[in-house]
């Protein structure tokens, strides 16, 4: 049995990608989950796990969501490709506030339900590119920099209320996310579209494929499972950051 059968879940961008497969995962050991999304098929999703869904745009408030949660898996995301004298100010700012302004609200929502029964799990989809960057991503790196440094913050505080906070960081993963990079990619490296996987998403690792949101999944419950674990980042990379 898992340690978060029978806890409550709550999983950012959970309609598709590694929010879906976190969401099944938690599901499947035990847990009740939670699925919010922008997009409102997660609430058929939900429906499939027996969660519950939740449709809004999570660079709003989030008061919306309930508080009285013991696992929150921040992993609501987006991408954007282009050089930083090109890159929209309000776009950086757009994506700044969903990868880590949205992390911030939400543990603040839910950690005084964690604190008062003296166990919580924080686990941040972070990436390779919170302690990496790569050209043309800036928004993207500056944010995943930033969740890295503020699940730190959230370890020190938490762990006198039993509560650890984790950053999970994979590399390029099989989603929509990294699917719909490929022709920004060609476009901003001047490389044909059928080379960006050998030369942009594999190219640094040493495991050539894309990783399985699956195996994103087992990270987070495996983190989930354990009490000392906390403060760090679990690389899920293939090698990419071992160079």
């Amino acid at each position: 049995m898992s340690s978060v059968t029978g806890h409550s879940a709550l999983v950012t961008g959970a309609a598709s990608g590694i929010g879906l497969a976190c969401a099944r995962a938690l599901a499947s050991a035990g847990a009740k989950v939670h699925l919010a999304d922008r997009d409102p098929g997660v609430l058929a999703l939900a429906e499939e796990l027996g969660g519950v869904g939740h449709v809004l745009d999570l660079t709003g408030p989030v008061a919306a969501l309930p508080g009285e949660i013991d696992i929150l898996v921040n992993n609501a995301g987006v991408q954007h490709v282009a050089p930083i004298h090109e890159f929209p100010a309000e776009r950086f700012s757009a994506m700044v506030e969903l990868m880590l302004g949205a992390a911030f609200r939400l543990t603040r929502h839910v950690l005084p339900h964690m604190y008062s029964r003296g166990w919580g799990r924080l686990v941040h989809i972070s990436s390779v590119h919170g302690m990496r960057a790569s050209a043309f991503k800036s928004a993207y790196v500056a944010a995943k920099h930033g969740l890295e440094g503020f699940s730190k913050v959230a370890a020190l505080e938490g762990a006198p209320h039993g509560v650890t906070s984790n950053c999970v960081a994979p590399g390029y993963v099989r989603t929509p996310l990294v699917e719909k990079q490929i022709a920004d990619q060609a476009r901003v490296h001047g490389i044909s579209e059928a080379d960006v996987s050998s030369q942009i998403f594999l190219q640094r690792s040493a495991v050539k494929r894309l990783i399985e949101p699956s195996e994103v999944a087992d990270a987070v419950l495996w983190l989930c499972d354990n009490s000392f674990v906390t403060g760090t980042s679990l690389a899920v990379d293939g090698g990419w950051s071992a160079q």
